[in-house]
């Protein structure tokens, strides 16, 4: 097993990341782990819940150690992760997050806090009321801010790794309007100090079972409680727009660039898309997990036309960026049978991604006259999930609910004035 190269508790830390999910640990805190192993220093990774206590329970009694296998047709490969040194549920130690952002040594606030996470309206606005509470991102961010102002200290890179359209810009300008609504003294302060660069991430990360801890517990000779499973792939490209210093990330791989955009334009509506499609059109097949899905010869084809004839033509790529190339290895991720992701996790959160998964996509081909029965196909699978029962884990559930009970549902939800902003319109 791959151990940490370099001793840990040498290293200062200068990444706070918040949401300390699976997919951070499976995807940033890797990318800092073979920093450091190239010879960085001082990158450790305080990871923050802003909201559950799970990966806190999990990591804290490991001192932030756990393992991720990656999962692939060559078998799996199990390797320790040292980069996160102290987990903290901002909950129970609000002050010990704002120090920790405030702290001399920390350069880089990181986040994965899904798209909800970042409490926008249906407009795109900051919703304000939301944005001051106990969990918010921005009551943080803005609270470290103000201190490390205070102290005479520089500002900090803010990265979001969210699946967002224009990540950096949607963060900057959310976190503008909390500055101005609740610390309007930082407002400028904040525009010159701090940067907010876009990012790309992709790599599968599916919700870790009592099956897969099991599986770490007979390779390992040990319970490891915080274990990540993924996939052997992994990508993360980053806009080249630091506030101060970074890890070396591009030593482990990474990407950086002047325009992320035609790299997340991509992933949002080729990955992304398929996925949903997958979740919303396979579980109304009774499939499970989503090499199941991709497996059926009648989601298939539909997978591929949404991919390679109606997400494709819309995103204009960045030289060298190969789209069919890129759709055929997603095909063969998505059936990788050795990773057990579930459609009902891709299916959390609808309302927050099919936007820039799929809405952006039709409404591009709406103005040229042009249909798309692919991503038709998965917006009704949507609607008829919303209609079947079962459980619907969204900000959005009840309204949703309540829109697609009638016979005008499309309307009540993509039309003028409806619950999902959007030009496109059924």
């Amino acid at each position: 097993m791959q151990r940490p190269a370099y001793d840990r508790h040498a290293q200062a830390t200068g990444i706070v990341h918040l949401g300390i999910g699976a997919f951070h640990r499976a995807h940033q805190a890797v990318y800092t782990d073979d920093a450091m192993n190239a010879g960085d220093r001082d990158w450790g990774i305080i990871g923050v819940s802003l909201r559950a206590p799970d990966v806190a329970a999990q990591l804290g009694p490991q001192d932030g150690l756990y393992t991720v296998s990656a999962r692939g047709a060559a078998g799996t490969r199990l390797r320790l992760i040292g980069a996160v040194r102290k987990p903290l549920v901002a909950a129970e130690h609000p002050q010990a997050v704002i120090d920790a952002i405030a702290a001399p040594a920390t350069h880089i606030v990181s986040l994965t806090v899904t798209e909800k996470g970042y409490l926008r309206r249906p407009d795109g606005s900051l919703d304000l009321a939301a944005a001051v509470g106990a969990a918010s991102l921005y009551r943080f961010v803005a609270a470290g801010l103000a201190a490390r102002k205070a102290a005479g200290l520089g500002g900090l890179t803010l990265l979001s790794c969210d699946n967002l359209a224009g990540n950096g810009a949607v963060l900057r300008r959310l976190m503008r309007e909390y500055l101005a609504a609740y610390h309007p003294g930082l407002a400028s302060w904040f525009d010159g100090e701090c940067t907010c660069p876009a990012t790309m991430v992709d790599r599968i990360v599916p919700a870790t079972t009592d099956a897969d801890r099991a599986a770490v517990e007979t390779a390992l000779g040990a319970r490891d409680e915080g274990a990540v499973v993924t996939e052997s792939f992994s990508q993360w490209v980053i806009e080249d727009d630091f506030a101060g210093a970074r890890p070396r990330w591009e030593k482990a791989g990474a990407e950086l660039v002047a325009d992320v955009a035609p790299y997340e334009t991509a992933k949002l509506r080729l990955l992304n898309g398929a996925h949903s499609a997958l979740a919303y059109i396979g579980l109304g097949r009774g499939h499970i997990f989503v090499h199941q899905a991709i497996a059926d010869p009648d989601i298939r084809p539909v997978i591929e036309r949404l991919m390679r004839e109606e997400a494709a033509p819309t995103i204009a790529a960045a030289p060298g960026q190969d789209l069919s190339a890129y759709a055929d290895a997603l095909l063969d991720r998505f059936a990788n049978p050795a990773l057990d992701h579930r459609l009902a996790q891709i299916a959390m959160d609808g309302s927050q991604k099919i936007p820039q998964r799929w809405l952006e996509t039709l409404a591009w081909h709406q103005q040229r006259g042009v249909h798309c029965p692919s991503l038709a196909a998965a917006v009704a699978a949507w609607v008829a999930f919303l209609r079947s029962g079962e459980p619907v884990d969204d900000p959005l559930a009840d309204r949703l609910r309540a829109a697609v009970a009638g016979p005008d549902a499309m309307a009540r939800l993509f039309g003028e004035g409806g619950l999902i902003a959007s030009d496109w319109r059924p």
